[in-house]
């Protein structure tokens, strides 16, 4: 039901939309109606110009995502595990995250090129602070009694921290891996902006510098889409491992 809503509150959205953009009289330049970009994007789908586009974005997303959430996942369980590493290493962690990352894209541009490495980078650097964070603050989150009564156990420090702090703190890591999801993609188009030829960052300034504006709302869609489905299959995952704890 809930969907279904949604649905009908998106089509009478477009509807408003489609019926103001005639009425108004808007240039396709300012604000295209819906059908106009419903035509460009059935063309570029249909002539096959959007996907190598599409699977470009798509992989630079994948690396991205996959590099910047392993490296943030170890990071916080060693931050969370020998707090004297965590004093000495935090402070640099959060200047590193304070820098604007577009800033940086000329720097990774002159190290690693033009293209989908430098894209995958930034887009990485991107995911790996929500995942850090969230990780430590999970982990930090095992009630003392449990990890007394481990002790008590005479549980090692390997098994202390598999058996109970990261099941107890994986809710938390699933949070920052679906905050890291929609960062992700906007990483990677924005990186596309500047250090890429082909992607869906830089369909749309083509898009932009052609004056085309119903192919850039259509590429927006394109984008939307495809965060939707990343997004969604986040909570897939999150659902199977956390299955497990909710039966």
């Amino acid at each position: 039901m809930k969907r279904v809503t949604s649905l009908l509150v998106l089509l009478a959205l477009l509807l408003a939309w489609e019926a103001g953009a005639r009425a108004l009289q808007f240039s396709l330049l300012v604000l295209p109606p819906p059908s106009r970009v419903l035509q460009a994007l059935w063309a570029g789908l249909a002539s096959g110009y959007f996907w190598p586009h599409i699977a470009t974005t798509a992989t630079e997303l994948l690396l991205g995502l996959g590099t910047g959430c392993v490296i943030g996942f170890v990071t916080g369980v060693l931050l969370a595990e020998v707090p004297a590493l965590r004093r000495v290493v935090m402070p640099y962690v959060v200047v590193s995250q304070v820098v604007p990352k577009l800033a940086l894209m000329p720097l990774f541009i002159v190290w690693f090129g033009f293209g989908l490495t430098s894209t995958a980078v930034i887009t990485a650097l991107i995911c790996f602070f929500p995942l850090m964070e969230n990780t430590l603050t999970g982990l930090a989150q095992v009630p003392p009694d449990r990890l007394e009564l481990f002790r008590l156990l005479g549980a090692s420090r390997s098994q202390t921290l598999w058996r109970l702090k990261l099941p107890t703190g994986l809710p938390s890591v699933l949070a920052g891996l679906r905050i890291a999801v929609v960062l992700a993609l906007v990483g990677a188009v924005v990186g596309e902006f500047i250090g890429a030829s082909r992607g869906l960052g830089a369909l749309i300034i083509a898009a932009q510098g052609s004056m085309d504006t119903p192919l850039m709302f259509a590429v927006l869609v394109l984008v939307s889409l495809l965060g939707l489905v990343a997004y969604q299959a986040t909570l897939f995952l999150e659902r199977r491992l956390l299955r497990p704890y909710l039966s």
